[in-house]
């Protein structure tokens, strides 16, 4: 009986360790307190003559806080995008699978862009994009789905070089309500 004893605590031992090893760990980047406008910035396609318009705003709702991007995206005069964005303090280790966040919207489809140490050039990135419904839903994307922006960046990216996050409202005329309670990696 002992024998058949240690054999099962050795067996569950096991399928614990194995079920904790495959579940991926969420990675808290931001959640949006603490004065997040000294880390998150608004850039639109007025940077390179586009008239996008839109802002972002910080805002609590139910004691959570939020990031909210609103606007009018146009891809009048070669535009076409309103974004919110920051740079990482710290690179996600290569091992990380991908991008998480709780996101809602007004039904209109929104990108992650990320850009790396290979993305040189201002409109370099790599982009996956995500859904919104009216309430909050938890979004995750495996870094395989983010595609280049470019033939002159690699095919895909590697965690450990991620320089940067935006969200971002893009490519088509729309108006643009996203907002993000939170976001980092799983």
């Amino acid at each position: 009986m002992k024998r058949v004893l240690a054999i099962a605590v050795c067996f569950g031992l096991s399928v614990a360790s194995l079920s904790i090893g495959a579940v991926a760990q969420n990675i808290m980047l931001d959640n949006f307190e603490n004065s997040p406008e000294a880390r998150w910035g608004y850039v639109a396609d007025t940077v390179m003559g586009g008239v996008s318009t839109g802002e972002l705003s910080f805002e609590e709702e139910d004691g959570k806080a939020l990031a909210r991007l609103t606007g009018e995206v146009s891809t009048a005069n070669r535009g076409g995008f309103i974004q919110f964005r920051r740079a990482l303090d710290e690179r996600p280790a290569d091992g990380t699978e991908g991008v998480r966040l709780i996101a809602r919207g007004n039904g209109e489809r929104y990108f992650v862009h990320l850009r790396t140490t290979g993305t040189a050039l201002p409109w370099q990135f790599y982009q996956a994009g995500f859904d919104t419904t009216p309430g909050w839903t938890e979004v995750r994307i495996p870094f395989s789905q983010f595609k280049a922006s470019g033939g002159m960046l690699r095919s895909q990216l590697r965690a450990g070089t991620l320089k940067s996050i935006g969200i971002v409202a893009y490519g088509r005329d729309h108006e643009a309500e996203v907002e993000i309670q939170e976001i980092g990696f799983y």
